[in-house]
Formats: C-alpha cells, structure tokens, sequence
C-alpha cells in the first residue's frame, strides 16, 4: 500500500481548516462541506473549537488519490498551540503551508517556513483566499520570496483576483514565461540540467522539466506555489494533484519489526488512554505485547485505522499508516512503539518551550485535589503545560504560550471537569544554561551518602538548542539496566529546576561513576531490602548528586526574546519608537513603506502584552504588531529565582536527606 502523511500549516486564520474541508469533499470523502464559522467542520470536533473557530488539537484525517492512501493531519495555526504542530512534525513526509492572498505572510508563517526548512521537510505552498476583497496574488508570491525563501515557483497564473470568480489555471509546459522561471530554479541544484540548456535547449522537455521540479520539491530544495480558494475550490484539484506527484510516496510494507511513535493521546469514554501512532515499520495487530517507552510491555487490545474521513475497526495496521492503538496503559506522547527508531521524534525542540506561566486557583479550596487530577489528564494531552504542584502554598501552576491558551484551559476544565477556576497574573518562564562543566560523586557505604547508591555526574554545556544528552561513561554491564534507567529518568526529572529553579537547556550530562551492592540476605534468611540497592536508592541519590554538579559549573539565568515587526502610519513614529525603548525594545531595521513605516527589532517577551496594549491608542488603531519568539538573552543583575515547589531538587534535598537518616536508623536498629 503506498502512502503519504502530510500536515497542513499557516498562521491563524489563512483557511487551512477551510482548505482540509475543501480537500476531502473534492475527492469525495464528504458530500457537503462543514463551515468553520458554523462549526460543522470534520477536524475541528472539540466543542471549543466550534465555539472559537480555531483548531486547537491536531486532527487526523484519510482519503485516496490515484491509489496512494493520504492521512492529513490539520494542525493549528494560533502561536499558543505551536505544542501541537510540534509533536507531528517529524511524523510527516511533507507539508502544505498555507499563506492568506489578502494578509499574506505573517509572524507564524515564517516560524513555521523556516522550522520546515531546517528540517529540510517537502513542502508545497498554498495561497489561499484569491476570492477575497483585497486579495493580492502576485503582491504574497514577491512576499514569500522576499521573508520565506526565493526557492519558489508559481505553477499557475490566478485571473480575477478578489473576486468571486477568481481561479487560477495551470501553467502548460509550452508557456515560456513559466519555462523560464523554472529553469532558473532549478538549474541552481542541477547541474546537469545547466550544462544542456547551455548546449542544446531542445533537451529540456517540460516533461523531463517538471520530473526534475518533482524531484528537486521531494528533496526541500524547491517549493511549488499553488493559489486558490479553499471556499469556492479554485485551484484545489491542481494541489490534490501535486500531493502525490511532487511529494514523497512511501511504498507502505508489513514487514520487518514494528516501529511507531505516539504523537497524541485522548481518553476513551470510559477513561483508557487511546495512542495515535504514525506507523514506521512492520505490523501491528490485535493482542500483539509491544515494547512502549523505556522498559515497558504492553498488549494492544483494539485497532482503529483511518480511513476516507473516518476510523474504522481492523485487526492490524501497517507501516505508513496512523492508527488509534487500546491497550498500551500509562502510553505518553513521544514514546517509541515496538523498535524505537533512530531517526526522527528525539525530544530535541522545533519552536521555543512555553515562555509564560500562571498558577491556577480553583473557585472553592476543596476543589484542589480535583484540579490537580484534571490538569494531569490535560498533561497527558499537552506535556508542555507542565503542572507543578508548590506543596508549601498548596498551589498548582502551569506553563503557557499565551493569554488565549490559559482562556482555553479555564474553558476546559469548566465544561468538561465542572472546576470553575481562576488565574493569578501571568508571569514569564526563564530558562538556565550550564556555565562551565562541572562534576559531583556520592559514593556508596560513605557515611555522608547514606543510600545504596554510587552516582558520579559531570554536567557540561552543549551548543543552543541541541536539547539534553545522557552518556555512559561507566560500562554497561557494571550495574543492572533498570538502575541506569533510574538515573537517566530522574536526570531528565531534575533538570526540570535547576539551582535558579528554571528548567536546564543545552547540556550533556555523563554518569562517570556507578556502584551498587547486590542482593544479600541475612545467614539462611531472606531477601533483605535494607542491605541490597534498589532503584530507590539511585532516584533519591541522583539529584542530589546532579543539583551538586551544576552547582560546581555555574549556571546563567536567560529570558525569552521575540523578534517583532511593526507596522504603523509614518506621522506616528515620533511617539512610537520612545514608547519602544521604553519597553525595553531594540529596533534593528526602520523602512518606509509608502505613507507608513516597518520597524523590526527584538523585545524582552515580558513586554509583548504591554507593547500590544498600547498599539491601538499609538497608531489610532492603524498599527499592525507581530512577534515570536527567536532566543533567549542572559538576564543582567541579579537572577530570578522560580518560587520553590516539591519538585524543586533544592527543596527535595533536605525531604531526602529526612528520609536518609530514617532508613540508616532503622538499619542500625536491625
């Protein structure tokens, strides 16, 4: 079976949702298109995103086209979602990026143009909205090659643009105009196609032409310009004729060892967690036991493939193809189905971690408990939000990206938990980075450590954005499996809050030094716990040991920083560029546009709400103000420090050493 799984992406509000709609009633799949403003579309199922009209989950959906079976997944296209587009990325063979004809490319658009280039993904491009008053084709293709990438090339011409009765119609391989353009761009990557226009242009066919288009698109070197209207359907049939033509198609086989990734989890009716599983490799089949995550088995108990806009009930699933897997237990995102592969879903970051957070304040104290298991269920669906529990203040906070995804949360646990909750005022999210390399060992039957444990750790820093690496510099025959596994889990735990309290970025941490004391029991006795080590022993240990090695390299406190770009009337820059400084902005770039001016710069994203609240009154209301996130700059002065809450090693130490001095007495006791 020959597959393709894509992902449709934009900027809110460019009409992907429309666009996903428009795709399946043009193949078939549906006889009436659903309306986003009615709510009646296939992907956007949740009640909010019918009563908000934006996606918030991705959605999956399957038709055919000449034989090739496509799963589309519908991302969202609001920056506080970001999470979602995150976790499928790496599942995809290719993507269509949605850009508006009347807007054009905007501050999402080019987070997602340049995360899909790095990642050298396929993409085709889709302009969408050509029926729209003000639509301006010709105006967004020059913008996308101007902020996205010049590797572009439009494969039609749209007539009567910002009309209803605007389409777009294929350029035929005869027009010399499109010849042209595409000879340009493709000979850049081609030099064997360079070498026979020189020689003898009557080689170049718009056949062979359009062979070496495709081949160019499925390698990211290239991206084809499609236009339409996902509402009236023009131009949608030459895209759905691209999808498999200028994408990459995986011949789908069902053998070799099964291989997956879980990339979302919802809850069944009666509370089982469902795995959605983009299927890599081999077969997966009823009552199959499955490695899942680190160290786990499970036993599938039910299979649900997708299939022409719907799922349906089947006893197995193969390679190229999502399934909805029952059985898997306490399955999260991320975790490695059958044979984990080694390419792909790593952890490492696409976008930015949150930059914001709240705490989270139910209406009646007595709620708590029952806030913290909702938001929990809600982790299990967005591990990003990150519910920390303070168990001093007994208060429960979570990180976010915006102001519209804490509004999302409130509604969430209103309809669907019955807890009427409120927010306290939204802080940012800062972030540590190792300063230096430094080390920390305990070691075992030392009077200082009083856990069976032997734990060496050298931390060291690794460049921005390479995410954390655990290594081995022990051998691994020199302790059992589960006890590395121990340590490298609660590693991974403990960077959570470093020294500062904010989450460790960018480092590499080596265990160098490992020990344990084997099971023993007592002359002709059994299994004594309290003289054998345990995993225990090495949970406990290790954070006290890595808190102690990144003590010793130092850490430095960093906060996010966006890139902006500000577009405001020219006979308003006088009061806007002081308002900009004082909010801590530093334009780097001032252009006039016409009558108006672009301002480009970087802002601390603490101040991108004050920057947008005041806008309006600035610019009588003509100003337009983008920003996300672009990296992270060391804090100047004294540091932050995140309040301190029971997952804060800091704290944990002194809840451990408590707990040490107990288990030593009562082993002297014995």
């Amino acid at each position: 079976m020959k597959t393709l799984n894509i992902g449709i992406l934009a900027h809110v509000d460019a009409g992907k949702t429309s666009l996903t709609e428009r795709l399946l009633h043009a193949v078939g799949v549906i006889d009436d298109m659903g309306s986003v403003e009615d709510g009646t579309t296939r992907t956007d199922s949740m009640a909010l995103e019918r009563q908000r009209g934006i996606t918030i989950r991705s959605a999956v959906v399957s038709f055919v086209v000449d034989g090739v079976t496509v799963n589309l997944i519908d991302t969202p296209g609001h920056p506080d979602f970001i999470a979602e587009v995150e976790r499928v990325l790496d599942l995809l063979d290719g993507a269509v990026l949605v850009v508006s004809a009347v807007e054009g490319v905007q501050a999402q658009t080019r987070v997602l143009m340049r995360t899909l280039q790095r990642m050298r993904l396929p993409t085709l491009i889709f302009i969408n909205k050509i029926d729209r008053a003000g639509a301006d084709p010709d105006r967004v293709l020059r913008d996308i090659a101007t902020r996205l990438t010049p590797a572009v090339v439009a494969t039609g011409a749209v007539h009567g643009a910002g009309t209803a009765a605007a389409r777009c119609v294929p350029h035929p391989d005869t027009d010399p105009g499109f010849t042209r353009r595409l000879l340009d761009l493709l000979t850049v990557h081609d030099d064997a196609l360079l070498t026979d226009y020189v020689e003898d242009e009557r080689r170049l066919t718009g056949r062979r032409l359009r062979h070496v288009l495709a081949g160019q698109t499925r390698q990211a070197l290239v991206h084809p310009v499609f236009a339409g209207s996902a509402i009236t359907g023009a131009g949608v049939t030459p895209l759905i004729a691209g999808l498999t033509e200028l994408l990459p198609v995986a011949e789908g086989g069902a053998g070799g060892p099964t291989s997956g990734t879980v990339f979302k989890v919802e809850r069944g009716p009666s509370g089982e967690r469902i795995a959605y599983v983009r299927l890599f490799g081999g077969t997966v089949r009823v009552r199959d036991r499955l490695p899942v995550g680190a160290g786990r088995v499970a036993t599938v108990t039910g299979i649900e493939v997708f299939d022409r806009g719907s799922t349906v009930r089947g006893d197995a699933a193969t390679a190229g193809r999502i399934a909805l897997l029952r059985g898997l237990g306490d399955v999260r995102i991320g975790d490695p189905i059958g044979v984990a592969r080694r390419t792909g879903w790593t952890g490492n970051r696409h976008f930015a971690l949150p930059g914001l957070e709240t705490v989270v304040v139910p209406e009646r104290q007595a709620d708590q408990r029952a806030l913290h298991a909702a938001l929990s269920q809600l982790a299990e669906q967005d591990p990003l939000i990150n519910v920390r529990v303070d168990a001093i203040r007994r208060e429960t906070s979570v990180s976010l990206y915006g102001e519209v995804q804490k509004e999302v949360i409130q509604a969430t646990l209103a309809e669907e938990y019955g807890l009427a909750v409120s927010f306290r005022e939204t802080t940012t999210v800062f972030v540590e980075r190792p300063l230096g390399t430094g080390s920390a060992v305990e070691l075992i039957g030392v009077a200082a450590n009083p856990f069976l444990a032997t734990v060496g750790l050298r931390v060291a820093p690794t460049t921005t954005g390479s995410g954390f690496r655990f290594r081995l510099g022990v051998e691994l025959g020199s302790m059992p499996p589960a006890f590395f596994t121990a340590v490298e889990e609660t590693v991974r735990e403990t960077l959570r809050q470093g020294p500062h309290g904010w989450q460790v970025l960018d480092c590499e941490v080596t265990m160098t030094h490992a020990g344990y004391w084997a099971r023993q029991s007592h002359s002709h006795g059994t299994f004594d716990k309290s003289m054998s080590s345990t995993a225990g022993d090495f949970r406990n240990l290790t954070p006290l040991v890595l808190i102690a090695a990144l003590t010793h390299a130092g850490t430095r406190v960093e906060e996010p920083m966006h890139r902006f770009r500000l577009e405001a009337p020219g006979d308003v820059l006088s009061a806007v560029l002081p308002t900009l400084a004082r909010l801590d902005a530093v334009p780097r770039t001032t252009l006039a546009q016409g009558s108006s001016y672009v301002i480009e710069g970087d802002i601390p994203a603490r101040r991108v709400h004050a920057v947008e609240q005041r806008l309006p009154a600035l610019t009588r209301g003509e100003g337009i103000f983008e920003s996300t996130f672009d990296h992270h700059r060391p804090v100047r002065g004294e540091p932050p420090t995140r309040p301190r809450s029971d997952h804060n090693p800091t704290d944990r130490k002194e809840y451990l050493l408590a707990v040490a001095r107990r288990v030593v007495a009562r082993r002297h006791e014995r």
